[in-house]
Protein backbone atom coordinates (compact mmCIF):
# COMPACT_ATOMS: atom_id res chain seq x y z
CA UNK A 1 0.00 0.00 0.00
CA UNK A 2 0.96 3.61 -0.46
CA UNK A 3 2.55 5.37 2.50
CA UNK A 4 0.83 8.64 3.35
CA UNK A 5 1.24 11.44 5.86
CA UNK A 6 -1.44 11.74 8.54
CA UNK A 7 -2.26 14.06 11.39
CA UNK A 8 -4.43 13.09 14.35
CA UNK A 9 -5.78 15.45 16.97
CA UNK A 10 -7.46 13.89 19.97
CA UNK A 11 -8.98 15.26 23.15
CA UNK A 12 -8.67 13.50 26.51
CA UNK A 13 -11.09 13.90 29.38
CA UNK A 14 -10.00 16.59 31.87
CA UNK A 15 -10.48 14.39 34.96
CA UNK A 16 -7.18 12.55 34.37
CA UNK A 17 -4.03 13.33 36.31
CA UNK A 18 -0.69 13.98 34.59
CA UNK A 19 0.54 10.38 34.75
CA UNK A 20 -2.74 9.04 33.33
CA UNK A 21 -2.55 11.55 30.48
CA UNK A 22 1.02 10.50 29.61
CA UNK A 23 0.08 6.83 29.85
CA UNK A 24 -2.82 7.34 27.44
CA UNK A 25 -0.68 9.21 24.91
CA UNK A 26 1.98 6.48 25.12
CA UNK A 27 -0.71 3.85 24.52
CA UNK A 28 -1.75 5.42 21.22
CA UNK A 29 1.79 6.09 20.03
CA UNK A 30 2.51 2.42 20.77
CA UNK A 31 -0.50 1.40 18.66
CA UNK A 32 0.99 3.37 15.79
CA UNK A 33 4.46 1.87 16.25
CA UNK A 34 3.07 -1.69 16.43
CA UNK A 35 1.41 -1.15 13.07
CA UNK A 36 4.66 0.07 11.42
CA UNK A 37 3.87 3.77 11.43
CA UNK A 38 6.65 6.33 11.70
CA UNK A 39 5.80 9.03 14.22
CA UNK A 40 7.07 12.39 12.97
CA UNK A 41 5.90 14.70 15.72
CA UNK A 42 3.80 14.73 18.88
CA UNK A 43 2.61 17.91 20.55
CA UNK A 44 0.77 18.42 23.81
CA UNK A 45 -1.41 21.49 23.43
CA UNK A 46 -2.54 21.29 27.04
CA UNK A 47 -5.84 21.79 28.78
CA UNK A 48 -8.15 23.96 26.67
CA UNK A 49 -11.74 25.06 26.78
CA UNK A 50 -14.03 23.21 24.38
CA UNK A 51 -16.23 25.14 21.96
CA UNK A 52 -19.26 23.31 23.33
CA UNK A 53 -19.78 20.76 26.13
CA UNK A 54 -18.98 17.15 25.25
CA UNK A 55 -20.12 14.45 27.68
CA UNK A 56 -20.91 17.27 30.16
CA UNK A 57 -17.28 18.45 30.12
CA UNK A 58 -16.23 21.94 29.06
CA UNK A 59 -12.43 21.39 28.91
CA UNK A 60 -10.08 18.71 27.62
CA UNK A 61 -6.42 17.84 27.05
CA UNK A 62 -5.52 18.33 23.38
CA UNK A 63 -2.81 16.30 21.63
CA UNK A 64 -1.48 16.27 18.06
CA UNK A 65 0.33 13.32 16.48
CA UNK A 66 1.82 13.48 12.98
CA UNK A 67 2.78 10.15 11.43
CA UNK A 68 3.29 8.26 8.19
CA UNK A 69 1.81 4.88 7.37
CA UNK A 70 -0.43 2.87 5.10
CA UNK A 71 -4.19 3.41 4.89
CA UNK A 72 -5.19 0.58 7.23
CA UNK A 73 -3.28 2.20 10.12
CA UNK A 74 -6.00 4.86 10.44
CA UNK A 75 -8.72 2.24 10.93
CA UNK A 76 -6.67 0.52 13.64
CA UNK A 77 -5.92 3.79 15.43
CA UNK A 78 -9.50 5.04 15.32
CA UNK A 79 -10.78 1.70 16.61
CA UNK A 80 -8.42 2.09 19.58
CA UNK A 81 -9.74 5.64 20.12
CA UNK A 82 -13.35 4.43 20.10
CA UNK A 83 -12.61 1.68 22.63
CA UNK A 84 -10.95 4.02 25.12
CA UNK A 85 -13.35 5.91 27.40
CA UNK A 86 -10.70 8.57 28.15
CA UNK A 87 -10.96 9.93 24.58
CA UNK A 88 -13.64 12.60 24.13
CA UNK A 89 -13.08 13.35 20.43
CA UNK A 90 -10.56 12.60 17.69
CA UNK A 91 -9.95 13.59 14.09
CA UNK A 92 -7.48 12.06 11.63
CA UNK A 93 -6.67 13.80 8.35
CA UNK A 94 -4.49 12.94 5.38
CA UNK A 95 -1.89 15.62 4.71
CA UNK A 96 -1.04 16.75 1.20
CA UNK A 97 2.43 17.98 0.23
CA UNK A 98 1.60 21.58 1.16
CA UNK A 99 0.41 20.60 4.64
CA UNK A 100 3.54 18.50 5.16
CA UNK A 101 5.73 21.46 4.18
CA UNK A 102 3.74 23.77 6.47
CA UNK A 103 4.12 21.32 9.36
CA UNK A 104 7.89 21.18 8.88
CA UNK A 105 8.12 24.99 8.86
CA UNK A 106 5.91 25.24 11.94
CA UNK A 107 8.04 22.71 13.86
CA UNK A 108 11.20 24.65 12.99
CA UNK A 109 9.63 27.84 14.32
CA UNK A 110 9.67 29.75 11.03
CA UNK A 111 6.07 30.91 11.47
CA UNK A 112 6.81 32.83 14.66
CA UNK A 113 9.99 34.34 13.22
CA UNK A 114 8.05 35.87 10.31
CA UNK A 115 5.51 37.41 12.70
CA UNK A 116 8.30 38.84 14.84
CA UNK A 117 10.00 40.39 11.79
CA UNK A 118 6.71 41.92 10.64
CA UNK A 119 6.01 43.42 14.06
CA UNK A 120 9.56 44.85 14.21
CA UNK A 121 9.10 46.44 10.78
CA UNK A 122 5.79 47.99 11.86
CA UNK A 123 7.32 49.28 15.11
CA UNK A 124 10.07 51.11 13.20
Amino acid sequence: MEVRNYETVFILTPVLNESQVQETVEKFTQVLKENSADIINTEAWGLKKLAYPIQKKSTGYYFLVEFTGSGNIVDTLELAFRRDERIIRFLTTVLDKHAVAYGERRRKGEMNQQKAKQSEAVAQ
